[in-house]
């Protein structure tokens, strides 16, 4: 028999809970550790819909990459969005467990999934966040292509790999070789890509400051949208999780899809 907790305990070895940012809240977020789990459902998001999926698969657990709670709850009822949702989960008896910037940072993480899907190699840390056993870890990953492609020829390749509706993206007229990602918002670490030698920072989002930083800084900035670049870690964590907990049924969820649109 598989409980939540075994899943938790596996997420907790693949992402280490001390690898999450200060503000964050992982782990198991919603449920009963002790319940049996047949069924999971992994998404990036715990959306109405995705909830809705879980009900009418069975599923007893969500597996998801955003928290579904962050800020300090002083009340769970269902006068307010977050509260209808866990509301909702616990009627239904399905638990979530929500693996955020600890799993951005973590080895075969989303950073790494994503410098993979956009095919560097050679990659390192962007932005060190802190070490253990003697190894570095962080947000965001630099590496190289295999030869320099101009933003004319390398945006399609992000719009493809990542299945992307559209992209924004200030041209630097610089031909893009070295280039730094990060999944997610990652605005601030525009800097450190400029200062590790990158000609290119892709990104899931970015403010518009961070245009103008670009420009001025002489480096390519590719906005590839927040669920597009995180996305990329669904299917993995269903392979790994069927590999680590045999008999487990593990689903990706069909319902939850990029939300930004480009006109």
């Amino acid at each position: 028999m598989i409980r939540v907790n075994d899943v938790l305990c596996y997420f907790e070895k693949l992402a280490p809970i001390q690898m999450k940012l200060d503000f964050d809240n992982v782990g198991l977020l919603v449920g009963d550790g002790s319940a049996e789990v047949r069924r999971v459902l992994v998404a990036l998001d715990v959306t109405d819909d995705v909830i809705d999926e879980a009900i009418d698969l069975e599923a007893e657990l969500i597996v998801a990459h955003h928290p579904i709670i962050l800020e300090p709850l002083k009340r769970v009822t269902d006068g307010d969005r977050v509260g209808r949702k866990i509301l909702k989960l616990a009627r239904h008896e399905i638990a979530a467990i929500c693996m955020h910037t600890n799993l951005d940072a973590a080895a075969g993480g989303i950073n790494d999934v994503l410098a993979e899907r956009l095919g560097l190699s050679g990659t390192v840390v962007l932005w060190k966040t802190g070490e253990m056993n003697g190894v570095s870890y962080g947000l965001g990953r630099v590496g190289t292509l295999p030869h320099a492609l101009s933003m004319a020829d390398f945006m399609p390749e992000i719009k493809r790999a990542l299945d992307t509706s559209g992209l924004r993206y200030h041209d630097a007229g610089r031909p893009v070789h070295k280039v730094a990602v990060m999944g997610g918002s990652g605005g601030d670490a525009l800097p450190m890509a400029v200062a590790a030698g990158c000609d290119t920072y892709v990104l899931g989002e970015a403010k518009y400051h961070a245009f103008v930083e670009a420009r001025e800084l002489g480096i390519n900035l590719i906005e590839a949208d927040h669920y597009c670049t995180e996305n990329v870690i669904s299917t993995p964590l269903q392979q790994v999780l069927r590999a680590a907990l045999p008999g487990l049924d593990v689903m990706v969820s069909e319902r939850h899809d990029q939300v930004v649109r480009f006109f």
